[in-house]
């Protein structure tokens, strides 16, 4: 019998447990358990880590899982590369479900790095303002900066290690004209972003094109090779053509 485990926390994840639920196929949807309210699933749901490789293998195995979805964020890198190696020891097919990325357009002022720290460094020397738009993961490569710092996250800080900062507590999608509004009433000269893709978080992109704001962009990770899709659609058929080959 075919069962899912999708690695979820994203757009898409929601929408590929919407299909499953509507197809009625038996599936889990998991959760990493970083945010404090998650969007609620019409899946069997778990929250929190695996314990490394081998134990999402070994819940592979104990759940009888026979497909794994990895539709977790595209900067979930660690998650990410443990998936492709517990589906290669639980003998379990992996598909990755991943919004395309984002492309600089006509009137993007982008400067593309490739990690955190090259976006840190990216950054004028002198003070400015900075829309830190990378959630609550990396702020300690940006302590030592004299800039002002805005930030907008799902759930309030534990700890905030910018001594210069305002948080605003906020969860999307975004308009376009609503980010315009908050980069000019914050008076943002530069955007630090994540290139995460897809239409929930493009907004501010699309504002600081209009306003004429830098944006620092930060490449995806280096993720190990694998099956990847970008539509839940796709992913479907990829579960029914794999289960009729016994995979």
């Amino acid at each position: 019998m075919t069962r899912i485990l999708l690695l979820g926390g994203t757009t898409e994840a929601s929408a590929m447990a919407r299909f499953l639920a509507d197809q009625g196929l038996n599936a889990q949807f998991s959760y990493a358990g970083r945010t404090m309210s998650p969007v609620a699933q019409p899946l069997p749901t778990r929250m929190g880590g695996f314990g490394g490789v081998q134990g999402l293998a070994q819940h592979l195995r104990d759940g009888g899982f026979t497909h794994l979805i990895d539709a977790t964020h595209p900067f979930a890198a660690q998650i990410s590369a443990n998936a492709v190696n517990a589906a290669a020891l639980a003998g379990v097919p992996l598909l990755c479900l991943q919004r395309p990325a984002w492309v600089a357009g006509q009137g993007d002022r982008w400067t593309r790095v490739s990690d955190i720290a090259k976006a840190a460094s990216a950054l004028p020397a002198s003070p400015t303002r900075v829309f830190l738009a990378i959630g609550k993961q990396n702020l300690d490569a940006f302590a030592g900066l004299p800039h002002h710092f805005l930030l907008r996250l799902v759930d309030p800080p534990v700890a905030m290690p910018l001594p210069d900062a305002q948080v605003v507590i906020a969860r999307g999608p975004f308009t376009a004209q609503g980010d315009a509004a908050l980069i000019r009433d914050h008076r943002i000269t530069h955007v630090v972003a994540k290139n995460a893709g897809g239409m929930g978080a493009v907004a501010k992109l699309t504002a600081a094109r209009e306003l004429g704001v830098q944006v620092i962009m930060i490449d995806r990770p280096v993720l190990p090779e694998r099956a990847e899709v970008s539509e839940p659609e796709l992913a479907l058929a990829w579960i029914h053509q794999t289960a009729r080959r016994g995979a």
